[in-house]
């Protein structure tokens, strides 16, 4: 590649890639009681024989999303009962006459909330075949209830062809109602990942996705060139990315995410384009340009007209992104104080303001859906001169280290139900994709091969 290519990038760096920070900060750490995960029995839910691998998926992705959820404490299946009802009818409420063995006691609804199993709730259902479909009925009950009707949570019928695809989409479908039904929000599962991959000896990085758990990987993108910084639209139908692959600058482009293609997207007169951003409500587009001469955020449609200036500042920012509850604040990434730090201000470029503060460098700030709290990346922390994941509560502005002493970890991202966070991470060698509890636990590596980073965590 031309090294003009890398003039901008270079410009950029200076703000988030300069080490920094030599003396030890004083952070500031909040340790707060959580409430238990709720207990859940978990039995496999039988199907026909002849579905029996199709079924054995279904089965497996249900314990898989509800577990990656990071919401529930899961039974280990070694203390269930030898079965498990199928409907609402098979549960016995009336604990008289239930066996003493605990393995006979799978009908009985206090056999899954006595000892061993020890459950709060219990998923159940039946998988059967109808028209070349599978058909499930699943339910939960509250097993710690006296009466049938207060023990019922939720039931519904879903329908997937007989296909180990169809079988993981409704395993997502139902894990979700799950979650949903028992006010733990939405988990991971359905949702996707997208991120920028190179390949081991080439130069090039494109965009690609995957499912919450790394599988499915699909590349997005094909320029054969630099494609950075990914941002998806809120409503999961578009992508925004910078590229160098028009004149060798970087350009902001748009994709469609239904059918594949590049949408209309009309880029400035300028040396630089980046890190682009979409407001919650799907109407427009933040990024970095220097039009004017220096790097300052701008707004513009989706389709890049009407332009307006919203940082007037001397120094160079960068990197916007919009706060998802109330789509008037603005966390960002300014050199104004000599070292790139994270910034706040409203949309409309008032009430500019430091948020970070205390040396090193801080930046690649990521909201969480409430709105309430910024994950960050800083050179500051326990293992100085290298960047760590940070949280910031906004209002109070108290921060938490998430992760110490492992390497590089950069580009934190939440994921929609706000419970875990994406990030890059060198700590094995190479740059890969990990997630993460949002309290900095239950870490787990999502790619291996190439060099990933920049994740961005989408609904779709």
């Amino acid at each position: 590649m031309r090294n003009r290519r890398l003039l901008a990038p270079a410009a950029l760096m200076a703000l988030a890639s300069a080490l920094g920070g030599q003396t030890r900060p004083d952070v500031i750490i909040e340790l707060t009681e959580q409430q238990r995960d709720p207990r859940i029995a978990l039995p496999e839910v039988r199907g026909p024989i002849d579905a029996d691998r199709t079924v054995g998926r279904f089965n497996d992705e249900v314990w898989k999303a509800l577990e990656a959820s990071g919401r529930l404490d899961i039974v280990p299946r070694s203390f269930y009962p030898r079965s498990a009802p199928r409907s609402p009818e098979d549960l016995i409420i009336d604990p008289s006459g239930m066996p003493e063995d605990p393995g006979a006691r799978g009908l009985w609804m206090r056999g899954w909330a006595d000892a061993p199993v020890v459950a709060h709730y219990l998923v159940y259902g039946r998988i059967e075949e109808a028209d070349d479909r599978l058909v499930l009925q699943g339910f939960v009950a509250d097993v710690t209830q006296e009466t049938a009707e207060a023990s019922y949570v939720f039931g519904k019928r879903y329908y997937t062809t007989e296909t180990r695809t169809g079988a993981r989409q409704m395993a997502f479908d139902f894990a979700r109602d799950i979650l949903m039904n028992l006010g733990l929000g939405q988990g991971l599962a359905g949702t996707r990942i997208y991120y920028v991959h190179r390949d081991d000896g080439t130069d090039t990085k494109e965009i690609w996705a995957m499912d919450y758990d790394g599988s499915n990987k699909e590349r997005i993108t094909n320029y054969r060139n630099l494609c950075l910084t990914p941002a998806i639209s809120p409503d999961g139908r578009r992508i925004a990315f910078t590229t160098y692959a028009d004149e060798g600058l970087p350009k902001i482009f748009v994709h469609s995410l239904e059918t594949g293609r590049r949408l209309p997207f009309y880029n400035q007169d300028a040396s630089m384009n980046t890190t682009p951003s979409f407001a919650p409500d799907n109407s427009s587009i933040y990024f970095a340009s220097t039009t004017s001469g220096q790097s300052q955020i701008y707004q513009a449609d989706m389709n890049g007209g009407n332009l307006r200036r919203v940082s007037y500042s001397r120094s160079i920012d960068v990197h916007p992104t919009i706060n998802p509850q109330t789509g008037s604040q603005i966390a960002f990434v300014s050199g104004a104080s000599g070292t790139p730090q994270v910034y706040l201000m409203d949309t409309d470029g008032a009430n500019r303001r430091a948020l970070i503060r205390g040396g090193g460098d801080a930046v690649q700030p990521s909201w969480d859906p409430s709105g309430e709290r910024l994950a960050f990346t800083w050179t500051r922390g326990y293992e100085i001169g290298n960047y760590n994941i940070f949280l910031v509560d906004v209002a109070s502005r108290q921060y938490t280290q998430l992760t110490h002493s492992a390497g590089r970890n950069e580009h934190p991202y939440f994921s929609p139900s706000g419970t875990h966070i994406a990030f890059s991470s060198d700590r094995l060698g190479s740059v890969q994709i990990w997630t993460m509890r949002a309290d900095g636990t239950q870490l787990r590596q999502l790619t291996s091969s190439g060099t990933n980073e920049s994740p961005v965590w989408a609904t779709r």
